[in-house]
């Protein structure tokens, strides 16, 4: 295997397109194979009489998990969104949503937005993940205690600098929620190839400017666009209307639509 990209953070979003492109000389069929087989019985192993589920955003790597838990048995899964989304994404979510998918809406929208304004479009990493804490902690937390989980299967990667525990790679928070991350050594380049060779549809978001480095997320979360201008205009080309509504409630939102005219 010929690692192309380092941490995500790091990466610029021409340098995903260009690895993607390619991924056939990065890892090979058989390599990627391997690696399945040898992931899907270590999820046997460590789910073996345990009720599991896994965590399902629609974005690449939770993809790939969604196949490998089927391939080892485990078919219920839930997705977290909130009344932020983008509506392109919550339509490509109702073509492409597993089977067995649950969906929780934490229920944030444009109003609590408004009262919230720190969590407009996050500057720096600390109201980046107060999102992830707010809807997909919250909601899974949520989806875990209604259906009597004993682990949450997640696609957290060390190559994205998240944590997945110590050398088990499951940990249990303080809400008594048990994660299990499987796929925490795969390289970048392993989930590209996944992707590649199996065919799988991503989201709109990766054809959207930085969407590698964006992924799936509430718009209000986005981040990498260096200012609340940058971001509104990176907005309003995805889907004008949510900026056009936004400024009924955002002054932010409505200044940028005032520019235009």
């Amino acid at each position: 295997m010929d690692n192309m990209l380092g941490r995500k953070q790091r990466i610029k979003n021409s340098d995903w397109i260009e690895a993607l492109e390619r991924i056939e000389q990065a890892v090979s069929r058989k390599e990627l194979e391997r690696l399945v087989d040898k992931t899907v019985k270590e999820i046997k192993k460590k789910t073996k009489g345990k009720k599991a589920a896994y965590a399902w955003s629609g974005g690449k790597d939770s993809l790939v998990l969604g196949e490998i838990c089927r391939m080892a048995g485990i078919a219920s899964c839930v997705l977290v969104i909130c009344n932020l989304e983008y509506k392109a994404f919550i339509e490509w979510v109702d073509a492409h949503k597993p089977p067995e998918l649950s969906i929780i809406n934490t229920g944030q929208d444009m109003k609590w937005l408004a009262a919230h304004p720190q969590m407009l479009f996050p500057q720096d990493s600390k109201y980046a993940s107060m999102w992830f804490q707010i809807v997909q902690h919250r909601g899974q937390a949520k989806y875990y205690k209604e259906n009597q989980l004993d682990m949450m299967l997640l696609g957290r990667r060390r190559a994205d600098g998240n944590y997945v525990g110590r050398g088990d790679n499951i940990y249990t928070n303080n809400q008594g929620v048990t994660r299990y991350s499987p796929l925490s050594d795969w390289t970048h380049e392993q989930m590209l190839a996944y992707i590649h060779y199996h065919n799988l549809e991503m989201p709109p978001i990766y054809d959207w400017k930085n969407g590698y480095l964006c992924g799936t997320h509430p718009w209000p979360a986005r981040q990498w666009t260096g200012s609340v201008e940058n971001a509104w205009a990176e907005i309003y080309e995805i889907d004008g209307s949510i900026v056009t509504e936004a400024a009924e409630h955002i002054q932010s939102a409505k200044d940028f639509l005032d520019s235009l005219k």
